[in-house]
């Protein structure tokens, strides 16, 4: 066995004495196409996938402390998961994938559709992919989906995540592109609601540096470190709606489908307003 072999089942090793063995059961049992190596087609391992579960849920439980509410409604087989999108880092991502990996009954993994500017980063494509995420194409997502597989799409996209502080909880404009897919696809749409994701890490975006460097945007806190390293440990809510089933022909004039797109917009938007009138401070 050779050094990196070594180190590798060492931390192997150490992941699986930090995950009870009933989810390392589970995690074994979830159902994916994989190859003779325990990777499928996107680059998804199992194995692998330990270490992340094992990052998120140290997110979900401790740091964020989430709170769900309405997890059962999320169906098994394909489903295309429409949440709202904020914080400047996607750690509603991670609360949304936790809970669906640590309180939904089988877990299921999440595959997110990731910015395209992410897997330009060092490590980035290749952790990501190992973990079950991918870059957020329409043909990446058809597939997925034609496997059965539990998509999250965050409509807002860089938007969501720029937007001034002041207009927190206030949902951008939807892109259209998940409506067709649900539409082409046959696939229920489930609305999600993340409470607390905009105050994690509330900054300023400087738009000049983030064209410079190619990223969707540069986020600054005005207090040191200044970059949003590690968000403020806000309690998290996350509300799941449910279902929805929407007919029609995926090549619809955009007119057509801004009106789908606007009824799952008011859902989410339905939701956060529960959501802030619910809660009781950003912190618990």
């Amino acid at each position: 066995m050779g050094a990196t072999d070594w180190i590798k089942s060492r931390v192997q090793a150490w992941v699986d004495s930090k995950l009870e063995p009933q989810f390392r059961a589970k995690l074994r049992a979830l159902p994916t196409r994989q190859n003779e190596y325990g990777f499928d087609p996107f680059g998804f391992n199992r194995d692998e996938a330990k270490i992340g579960a094992l990052m998120a849920r140290f997110f979900y439980k401790v740091y964020f402390r989430v709170e769900t509410h309405g997890i059962e409604r999320v169906p098994p087989g394909r489903v295309l998961l429409i949440s709202n999108h904020s914080g400047q880092l996607p750690f509603d991502g991670i609360g949304i994938g936790g809970a669906l990996l640590f309180d939904h009954d089988p877990p299921r993994i999440v595959r997110a559709m990731v910015e395209k500017y992410v897997q330009t980063l060092p490590f980035a494509s290749y952790i990501f992919a190992r973990w079950g995420q991918i870059t957020g194409t329409p043909e990446n997502c058809r597939r997925l989906l034609e496997d059965e597989e539990a998509i999250l799409v965050f409509p807002e996209g860089a938007k969501g995540i720029s937007k001034p502080f002041t207009q927190r909880y206030q949902l951008q404009e939807f892109g259209l592109g998940f409506m067709r897919l649900a539409l082409e696809t046959k696939t229920p749409i489930v609305p999600i609601a993340v409470i607390g994701a905009e105050e994690q890490a509330p900054a300023v975006n400087v738009k000049s540096i983030a064209k410079l460097i190619g990223a969707p945007a540069f986020p600054v806190l005005p207090l040191p470190p200044f970059f949003p390293i590690l968000p403020y440990p806000v309690k998290y809510r996350i509300y799941f709606g449910e279902p929805l089933s929407f007919d029609g022909d995926a090549d619809d004039e955009d007119e057509v489908l801004e009106e789908k797109v606007r009824h799952v917009r008011n859902e989410i938007q339905s939701m956060i307003r529960i959501g802030l009138k619910e809660r009781r401070h950003i912190f618990w």
